[in-house]
């Protein structure tokens, strides 16, 4: 039986008083329902491509429309097509954003607010979900296409598209009127330390020192605020590492992009739904030392992982990178023995501030 003869229930005529947008709304919200359920089990199991499923809802659409009866003018009969297309297919209403260059954050405040981030500025968008079971659906499908989960016993999740974009999704009930879906954009353009000096980031003086300083096996932190480019400037340092050397990376969602042939990369798991298999930054990174790294890159250092990392500097792993939450060096020399007190190995401070001098390189 054809999809289209299977939507017994789109009304053939609209409600009084209903607008041609409020009719068309409908009409896609019922499509949208029936063709998700149809279609969405195949795409997940690759027995549809994009372009087939852009065809199954395009002869969906037209023929339910025309059984009803219902009048509808071509931009807006080819508007809901993308539309319920991209919400199989994609990822709903904000697939336009994912793809647009110049936005660097999405951020979802529940199902009827959604802002972006263009150069630099914040702006509201009139783009909405239907309610909070699709914006639901929509976290749901980002977060199970790289492995991770998201429910009532753990609602807030990090992950990452398969892009490299960075997600953070918080539902009910820790989401009080959300969910929250929150975006930082992947730039797919790998920078180098050239775009820094182009950019004014970096000066050539300053860029051959750092270049001296990766070469001559230096340990190194990046610290900054949150998008200061903490990530941006980690890969930067990380791509100038001779391609001779055999790197391990650890990550909580894997963001950094190596140009070498020799690259491990690692990323941490959370806890099933029993509350076990968890696999932390502080268990990769003391498994990384049996694996014979030349260099170990920590993504971000926010725990007890930091006393593993000095250890990891101070035992034979010279030229190791990371990144630390810290506004300035001073800074983030207090930040990293917070977190190694974190441990909870109840070490002196004394101990500790040794390990860091020995350790610690360059900031």
């Amino acid at each position: 039986m054809s999809l289209y003869k299977r939507l017994h229930d789109i009304p053939a005529a609209p409600a009084p008083g209903a607008t041609r947008q409020d009719k068309n709304e409908e009409i896609r919200t019922r499509l949208q329902r029936e063709l998700i359920e149809e279609l969405g089990p195949l795409l997940y199991e690759n027995k549809l491509t994009e372009t087939e499923v852009r065809k199954r809802v395009s002869e969906a659409v037209q023929g339910a429309l025309v059984r009803d009866r219902i009048p509808m003018t071509a931009p807006d009969r080819e508007a809901m097509i993308k539309a319920i297309s991209d919400d199989i297919a994609g990822y709903g209403p904000i697939q336009d954003f994912l793809v647009e260059p110049g936005i660097s954050d999405i951020m979802v405040n529940g199902p009827k607010s959604v802002y972006v981030e263009r150069g630099g500025v914040l702006t509201k968008t009139d783009v909405t979900f239907n309610d909070q079971t699709h914006l639901r659906r929509v976290i749901d499908k980002m977060v199970s296409e790289v492995g991770r989960r998201i429910d009532d016993s753990t609602p807030i999740c990090d992950a990452r598209l398969t892009d490299g974009s960075r997600i953070n999704a918080v539902i009910h009930p820790v989401a009080v009127g959300g969910p929250y879906l929150t975006i930082r954009r992947f730039n797919a353009a790998r920078l180098g330390i050239d775009d820094l000096i182009r950019s004014q980031t970096l000066t050539a003086t300053a860029a051959r020192f750092l270049q001296a300083c990766i070469v001559g096996r230096l340990n190194i932190v990046v610290c900054g605020g949150s998008g200061t480019g903490k990530t941006t400037t980690l890969n930067v340092l990380s791509s100038l590492i001779p391609s001779d050397e055999r790197i391990v990376t650890v990550e909580d969602a894997k963001e950094l992009q190596l140009s070498q042939e020799h690259v491990l990369s690692m990323e941490s798991r959370p806890p099933n739904v029993d509350g076990k298999g968890e696999i932390s930054i502080r268990d990769l990174v003391k498994n990384t030392l049996r694996m014979r790294p030349d260099r170990i890159i920590v993504g971000e250092c926010r725990s007890g992982e930091a006393l593993d990392m000095l250890q990891a500097m101070n035992t034979g792993h010279d030229g190791s990178l990371t990144t630390v939450h810290a506004n300035a060096p001073r800074d983030a020399l207090s930040r990293i023995e917070t977190l190694v007190l974190m441990a909870g190995n109840d070490l002196p401070v004394k101990a500790i501030r040794d390990q860091m001098a020995a350790a610690l390189d360059l900031i």
